[in-house]
């Protein structure tokens, strides 16, 4: 066997669990708070990445320097695209807060077809080029050639979130909120718990994950068009559900599986078939363990 193909496809593997990620945390976090699946998540990914493209290329005209270009581009689309999911939430689903499940889910789905057509609208259906925002640095001689700068960057954003966002949800105060509101929104309020505060900074931080990710993906291929967060968001979903959706290591365990059964898929057997084997492993995990890899079995009263 190649060794250095197999350690090619490894990290290529990794870049793609990372940003699948990067979406699926925005994603458990939600459904863990208010049993929600937020299918216009993708498109906050896709908007992000559009986001800093617009400023990237309103600083060069201003004449900054690349790494200012670089900070601020991405500085404005992770605040921009973090208010974007804000406005959503309180636009299309507080209102349905208290509807059924089925009027909520084709809300999401009516959002996500929203803004889709409303970026091919001001912008265009063709790919734009997208410029290398992310920096290079020496790659250990080791590694050379089956690994990128950017692609360990990728790996190493996702890994400090991470991390970022378990010690946000475990020691900090709004944490404790979200564990609450989770376990029972009814009782979180009794306590004096600002449930509406809690699920606006859920929308927040998932947006701004996702966002990162977007800028992450369109600075490592170098393009971008206004279909990027549809496909990317089922697939960070099937990742969410793979993991066990609600729990973040899971979200973050069922991407990693997910990108590497992709990459290797495409790798040794063909590339025409990759996007099959994300369905089909989506469609196993729901036959042989629903709750996911490290997801909990709900228990409901009759």
């Amino acid at each position: 066997m190649d060794t250095d193909y197999f350690l090619k496809l490894f990290f290529s593997g990794l870049t793609r669990g990372s940003i699948y990620a990067l979406l699926a945390l925005g994603y458990t976090m939600v459904y863990g708070i208010i049993k929600l699946i937020n299918f216009a998540h993708g498109e906050i990914y896709m908007i992000g990445a559009f986001i800093a493209l617009i400023m990237s290329g309103v600083f060069t005209i201003w004449g900054l320097p690349a790494p200012a270009i670089l900070v601020l581009a991405s500085l404005v689309a992770l605040v921009y695209s973090s208010a974007y999911g804000y406005t959503v939430e309180k636009l299309a689903y507080k209102p349905l807060r208290r509807a059924p499940r089925l009027s909520v889910l084709i809300g999401a789905i009516g959002m996500s077809l929203f803004l889709q057509n409303y970026v091919l609208l001001a912008q265009t259906s063709n790919f734009l080029p997208f410029p290398q925002m992310l920096p290079e640095f020496p790659i250990p001689a080791a590694l050379a050639g089956t690994v990128t700068s950017a692609q360990m960057i990728i790996f190493i954003t996702t890994t400090v979130v991470m991390v970022i966002l378990t010690v946000l949800i475990k020691f900090t105060r709004m944490g404790k909120s979200m564990r609450a509101t989770s376990q029972d929104r009814t009782m979180a309020t009794l306590v004096g718990i600002n449930v509406n505060r809690v699920i606006s900074w859920t929308f927040l931080i998932g947006s701004f994950t996702a966002a990162l990710g977007g800028i992450l993906i369109s600075s490592f291929i170098g393009q971008i068009n206004f279909y990027i967060g549809f496909v990317a968001g089922i697939k960070a979903f099937v990742a969410a559900v793979l993991g066990g959706i609600g729990s973040i290591p899971g979200a973050v365990l069922g991407s990693l599986v997910l990108g590497m059964a992709e990459s290797y898929a495409a790798g040794y057997i063909s590339s025409v078939y990759e996007d099959v084997f994300a369905f089909l492993i989506l469609v196993l995990i729901l036959i042989f363990k629903p709750s996911g890899l490290l997801g909990k079995p709900e228990v409901q009263k009759v």
